[in-house]
């Protein structure tokens, strides 16, 4: 396990960059990327110190927030009104996000509904619960949604699917597919027939799966 050091030099706290990472809560690669790309994101420049490169923590903290500022700046403005248990479709789903169309939604959200209806006429419509939608925008910005409307209370409900022991078999696959590069429509089909299972449970578990890297990429951020 690599040490977390911190100094004080000079009256000022200093910080290594695994004591970057702890302090902001951010992985500890993350840190090298800003490190390596510091022109682009503004990380301070830092200074040697026992071998190693160390920054001041006060000029950490002014990067973080500068940079989630910007992060922030950068989207769309979200619609929080309504229950987050409320099933919506893809053009719900977009005004909610503060897109003009659906055909601006995320594949990872649009190819990953909650629920399926088949049409009279026989197309699928693509159906999410609120609080998924959410979810979806909270991940661009690290923001840990409490899945209810402002002026409510009480814990955010996971996704029905979060405890599900089939679960790990859709991250895998989800996980495959994007190192791989390859589009992930289609995947609700190839984890049904891995699985023995519906393609309606199989895109409900590749949801679940996919909020769970949402969480994960939100807390590298």
């Amino acid at each position: 396990m690599r040490t977390v050091a911190r100094h004080v030099i000079g009256g000022r706290i200093a910080l290594d960059r695994a004591g970057v990472a702890a302090h902001l809560g951010a992985a500890y690669s993350t840190v090298n990327h800003w490190h390596r790309h510091r022109t682009r994101h503004g990380f301070p420049e830092g200074f040697p110190h026992e071998g190693g490169d160390w920054f001041w923590r006060d000029d950490i903290e002014a990067f973080h927030a500068a940079h989630q500022t910007a992060k922030r700046a950068g989207l769309t403005r979200v619609d929080r009104r309504g229950d987050s248990e409320d099933l919506i479709g893809s053009g719900a789903a977009a005004r909610v996000l503060g897109y003009g169309s659906y055909r601006n939604l995320p594949d990872t959200l649009y190819n990953h509904p909650d629920r399926v209806e088949t049409l009279p006429d026989g197309r699928a419509r693509r159906l999410w619960f609120r609080r998924t939608v959410w979810a979806v925008a909270d991940a661009r910005t690290g923001r840990q949604s409490t899945g209810r409307t402002p002026g409510t209370t009480g814990a955010r409900k996971p996704h029905p699917y979060a405890d599900d022991p089939r679960l790990p078999a859709a991250i895998a696959l989800l996980t495959e597919a994007d190192r791989a590069g390859h589009d992930r429509r289609g995947l609700g089909i190839a984890l049904a027939q891995q699985l023995d299972i519906t393609e309606r449970t199989a895109q409900r578990l590749l949801a679940a799966a996919y909020m769970a890297s949402c969480r994960r990429t939100a807390s590298n951020a």
